[in-house]
């Protein structure tokens, strides 16, 4: 069954070329995912199709209209049998991560409320089932946070990826880990080698390798991930040693 992801904008055109290209492209011809998008403007009711108006209280720039968004939101959830989740960005929302992801591909339909300008009014925010926040830092657009989510989840869609297991081997999914680091040929570049282990054949040393070298990177990168990582006794003993030495960590 194809998940559904709809986006209201008021750039429809912006999703086309990105989610028509490579997984997103694949998965939506394969009818693993349906993308459609809907321009905000069509829910307007003067003849220069308005979208925004001056804030109450003065400030600068300009917020979405609420009337609009509700019409779009409204008529769009209505208008397919899928059960819509509806998802708002935000810099107040929830902080996106791989586990929202997660959930989110347990849903049959997306649907995603781009903002532009100043913000919007904040009683829109009464439709959404979530708010998320990609970050902190501002973008022009809900556009791009909307494509990211939606890569998110579209590559752990069942056959969305060529290798069952590659969305299981990437970073933060399921372990908490970092990914491993990986190479190719050739085997010596510019003074730095390939691991010897991984170069062996032994597929046993070469995924305990990785595991450790998964370790190392965490604690290196991001050593915040390793308190919720799941980790056995002797993973938590050296990860714990990796914290406390002093010059930091390589494998």
């Amino acid at each position: 069954m194809s998940m559904v992801f709809e986006t209201v904008s008021v750039f429809p055109g912006v999703f086309d070329a990105y989610l028509g290209a490579s997984i997103m492209g694949r998965a939506q011809k394969a009818g693993i995912a349906t993308f459609a998008h809907h321009d905000l403007r069509d829910w307007t009711h003067d003849r220069h199709r308005t979208v925004d108006d001056a804030p109450f209280g003065g400030g600068q720039g300009m917020l979405m209209k609420p009337a609009p968004i509700f019409e779009a939101v409204e008529d769009v959830v209505a208008s397919r049998p899928e059960k819509a989740r509806v998802m708002f960005f935000s810099p107040v929302g929830e902080p996106y991560t791989q586990r929202c992801a997660e959930r989110l591909a347990e849903e049959e339909r997306l649907v995603f409320v781009c903002g532009r300008y100043e913000g919007m009014d904040e009683r829109c925010y009464s439709l959404a089932d979530d708010v998320f926040s990609l970050g902190d830092y501002v973008l022009t657009g809900g556009e791009l946070a909307a494509l990211v989510v939606i890569d998110s989840v579209v590559r752990l869609l069942p056959g969305a990826l060529g290798d069952s297991m590659s969305a299981v081997d990437e970073s933060f999914s399921p372990s908490g880990l970092l990914e491993y680091a990986q190479y190719t040929r050739p085997a010596s570049f510019r003074g730095m080698d390939v691991p010897e282990v991984l170069l062996s054949g032994d597929h046993a040393k070469v995924d305990a390798w990785r595991r450790k070298n998964a370790i190392v990177r965490t604690a290196e990168w991001r050593p915040d991930l390793l308190a919720s990582a799941e980790l056995d006794d002797g993973e938590r003993a050296f990860a714990d040693g990796l914290l406390n030495k002093e010059g930091g960590c390589s494998l």
